[in-house]
């Protein structure tokens, strides 16, 4: 029987083949990866520090070496790429929309200061952490499909603008084809942002890579063009429509916070909390319901 937060063996049977061999280059054989694999999702879910993670799992050591090992060579990267591959859904399934856009709320991380050894804003900047009202915050900025799981996301300091981010992670996005073959799919059908996202800079490349959008223009923003008058341009087409779809970011910020260790940052290193984000959105995919045909709240009668 399946402890809780514990994989189970339907979902063993996908991720089993996507996992490295277990056979290391020195040394004696590698604790068994479920084992492993269980450990890592217990504190992702619970965020309880690597040390107080329960011995059934093995040694803390093993399980924080192994979530670490696996970022760099991009194991987590792969799996999750793999389950969002469609065709891996069952008969008649495929793939959602890559259509969504938003900034997540920044998680709080711990207060590390010099006596942590981060001793300058630079050093700050460079593991994505920066003071915002809510103090020392990390932003997500993450596009995900129609059915709010996610597709790309980025880590930002707290007080980084949003805006900057749009066109560096929507070039992000790749989804493969079934079968794996041909060129991976990375134009949207719409994208939808929050007006964070809204400059006339992101609008220019949007049309330029023929990605329709919908994204409400900030009314500083729509100030200013009244204010030029006739120079000022016409403005934005704007959906309110199809803006209300934009709740599937939200859905999957939701998700997300569920994992106590996504919701707060206790991992130093961008790095690390990257893969964090990353193990959290592998089993979002995992336990994700098969697609089904996406409503269109414009064809309500």
């Amino acid at each position: 029987m399946n402890r809780r937060f514990e994989i189970t063996d339907e979902e063993w049977e996908r991720l089993a083949l996507l996992l490295p061999a277990m056979t290391p280059q020195r040394g004696g054989r590698w604790r068994d990866h479920r084992q492993v694999l269980n450990g890592i999702l217990f504190r992702t879910r619970t965020g309880v520090p690597w040390r107080d993670v329960p011995e059934r799992y093995g040694p803390w050591e093993t399980l924080y070496k192994r979530f670490a090992r696996w970022q760099p060579d991009g194991t987590w990267a792969r799996i999750e790429a793999a389950l969002r591959t469609p065709g891996r859904w069952g008969r008649g399934a495929g793939l959602g929309r890559p259509d969504r856009l938003q900034r997540g709320r920044g998680p709080p991380a711990r207060r590390w200061g010099q006596e942590k050894g981060i001793a300058s804003i630079q050093a700050r900047r460079q593991q994505a952490l920066g003071r915002s009202r809510g103090g020392l915050t990390t932003k997500l900025h993450t596009v995900c499909d129609g059915r709010g799981r996610n597709l790309a996301t980025r880590l930002t300091p707290g007080q980084d603008a949003d805006t900057s981010e749009l066109v560096g992670l929507g070039d992000a996005v790749r989804v493969a084809r079934p079968g794996g073959r041909g060129r991976p799919r990375m134009r949207p059908d719409h994208l939808t942002a929050d007006k964070a996202y809204s400059s006339r800079a992101n609008r220019v490349a949007l049309r330029a890579r023929h990605i329709p959008h919908t994204i409400p223009e900030r009314a500083d923003q729509k100030a200013n063009r009244v204010r030029k008058g006739a120079r000022g341009g016409r403005p934005p087409a704007f959906d309110r429509v199809r803006y209300r779809q934009r709740n599937q970011v939200e859905r999957l910020m939701n998700r997300r916070k569920q994992f106590r260790a996504v919701a707060t940052r206790f991992d130093k290193l961008a790095v690390r909390y990257q893969a964090t984000v990353g193990v959290a959105d592998i089993f979002i995919w995992l336990r994700a319901r098969p697609d089904q045909p996406q409503h269109d709240p414009r064809n309500t009668p």
